[in-house]
């Protein structure tokens, strides 16, 4: 296998030998080790492993959200290393959605304000005309004014959904986005987000424990102890090689 991604890549997210620590002194802790991986535009893509292997770290690393110690990260063609911290948030202002287990909402905003958040950083003049817009395609729309603790579980998730694509970013990352919910709203979560990057060709990356999840995905990529399996790696090379 190769430790680096060939250059001419068209590849939206590319990995080249990836290195990251966590935790300093003798608690410092190598999660991830030369990774290298390639996804293309309008795919989706599971990470899955074991607990503590690496997933959501290599999630976080692809959003920017995590500085490498160690090789490239290029996500929709910018060298994630090249930013500061300001470069990086207005980066994943124009270009990334995040989804998480625990959903984030804001408690004191409602839905409408939570969804607007990311447009009005961005100094968009419609953000609440578009955040109201978003909260209606994912079946909110009779809910805009409900405050965090008013929504039930699944209710808030599509609040997250509707936040992190209101921008309609390239690339959406979500970190077990069923996790927290019961298995019918899981569902229910999971058709509405595969069903909105399908049709907006959004590319989709996920960490999940779900297999019925992962297995909706156009690949799966296992990782243990912050390695990418043999055959998953040399197939992510592949694919860089043939585009």
């Amino acid at each position: 296998m190769a430790d680096t991604l060939p250059n001419g890549s068209d590849a939206v997210i590319q990995l080249s030998s990836v290195e990251l620590a966590l935790g300093s002194g003798a608690a410092r802790v190598q999660i991830l080790k030369k990774v290298s991986l390639a996804v293309d535009g309008g795919e989706s893509v599971a990470l899955v492993g074991p607990s503590g292997s690496g997933k959501s770290t290599l999630l976080m690393t692809m959003a920017g959200l995590e500085r490498v110690d160690k090789g490239r990260v290029e996500v929709a063609g910018t060298n994630l290393a090249a930013l500061d911290e300001d470069g990086l948030a207005r980066f994943r202002g124009l270009n990334v959605g995040i989804i998480f287990q625990s959903f984030h909402l804001i408690p004191n905003m409602t839905a409408l304000e939570n969804v607007a958040v990311p447009l009005e950083l961005a100094g968009r003049r419609d953000a609440f005309e578009r955040a109201a817009e978003e909260l209606a395609l994912v079946g909110l729309g009779h809910r805009m004014e409900h405050y965090p603790s008013a929504l039930s579980g699944g209710e808030q998730q599509r609040v997250a959904i509707a936040r992190a694509l209101v921008a309609r970013p390239a690339i959406l990352f979500a970190d077990e986005p069923t996790g927290n919910l019961d298995e019918a709203t899981g569902h229910e979560i999971a058709d509405l987000l595969f069903a909105t990057c399908a049709e907006r060709g959004t590319t989709l990356v996920l960490v999940t424990h779900d297999n019925g999840l992962a297995g909706r995905c156009d690949r799966r990529i296992r990782i243990h102890s912050g390695v990418i399996d043999a055959g998953d790696a040399t197939a992510a090379v592949a694919r860089s090689v043939a585009v």
